[in-house]
């Protein structure tokens, strides 16, 4: 396809990809554990109809056991459909020449812990294929982009924190230089600066070309890196497109902050506003409506109080997925009455 001039591959297409498992149903009946029914069918994922393109952060989101991890595990290979079909660079899943193009970290990678970090990038490069010379010069390189600190090559695996695993993980996965990279929940267990830290690595990929697929539940951190996303929930596909077209351009609600206010003012302005709370940085007043925002502030500088800021909020992410999962949800409860 083409688009401003330029020629843009479908890095990956799913068509009615589709994964169903038998399971055994087992409840507990008066403290003896009884089967209760044999051979149910279970849709990890159905008919799930999807296009990456070239070059682009896509981010698979969901709740847990909505598919995600089902979805990126067909699609390297490790899990097979029951039905449907995928391709990656226009070639069918289970190509060599494709799969020699693809990095991958799992959401719960095992690493030889008793490697230092040197040795199991080393031991990685020498699976793909590396001679001595490009591994020598590939993995240093792949410690500085990961920002691993100077002393993580010669030390033990299992002397890594939660985010240098996530870290070395990730350089284990940029080692063939791959075109597309899939990441199944790379920020899971990460506290706030080891996610930014994984942010900002997913950006850089995208700065060199890569296209980048990832799964999270963390959807602020979608958020902002993310070309597009999809909504899965139960297995099935709810929504997919760019952040700019999924979220309503509206102001949904003004937040209006205040300090300084008497007890009798701010109870006034409180009747004015759709709602309040209050923190140890002041007063925070809320309104759905500008013009009552609008008085809002009027009120605040009339009482001699001090306004802080003034956010109109549009609908973030969160707000949209909620709303889709929850009224998808309410559905299936429905039609399962």
């Amino acid at each position: 396809m083409s688009l401003d001039g330029k020629w843009i591959m479908r890095a990956i297409e799913t068509f009615g990809l589709t994964k169903t498992y038998i399971q055994d149903f087992i409840g507990v009946e008066h403290g003896r554990v009884k089967v209760h029914v044999r051979n149910r069918k279970v849709d990890a994922l159905k008919d799930l109809n999807l296009t990456v393109e070239e070059g682009e952060i896509f981010g698979l989101l969901g709740p847990n056991g909505a598919g995600k991890t089902t979805t990126i595990k067909i699609l390297m290979g490790i899990h097979f459909p029951t039905r449907g079909s995928a391709r990656i660079m226009g070639r069918p899943l289970g190509d060599k020449s494709v799969k020699a193009q693809i990095g991958f970290l799992p959401e719960n990678p095992y690493f030889y812990d008793y490697l230092t970090g040197l040795e199991f990038l080393d031991y990685y490069g020498q699976l793909y294929g590396m001679g001595k010379q490009a591994r020598r010069k590939k993995i240093p390189e792949l410690f500085d982009l990961v920002k691993l600190p100077p002393h993580a090559p010669n030390l033990p695996l299992k002397g890594y924190s939660k985010g240098m695993l996530q870290r070395i993980g990730l350089a284990q996965a940029l080692l063939n230089d791959p075109k597309i990279v899939f990441l199944d929940e790379p920020q899971s267990g990460l506290d706030p600066l080891g996610r930014k830290e994984v942010r900002d690595i997913i950006l850089g990929l995208k700065k060199r070309g890569l296209t980048v697929f990832f799964s999270s539940h963390i959807l602020s951190d979608a958020e902002l890196i993310c070309d597009r996303v999809g909504i899965v929930n139960r297995g099935e596909l709810i929504n997919v497109g760019r952040l700019s077209e999924l979220l309503k351009a509206e102001v949904r609600e003004y937040e209006i902050l205040a300090s300084n206010l008497k007890p009798d003012a701010a109870k006034v302005i409180e009747a004015k506003a759709d709602r309040m709370e209050t923190g140890a940085e002041g007063i925070l007043f809320y309104a759905k409506a500008e013009d009552k925002a609008r008085d809002i502030v009027q009120s605040i500088l009339a009482s001699g109080g001090t306004l802080d800021s003034y956010t109109p909020r549009k609908e973030t992410l969160e707000e949209y997925f909620i709303d889709k999962v929850a009224g998808k949800q309410a559905a299936l409860a429905e039609r399962d009455k």
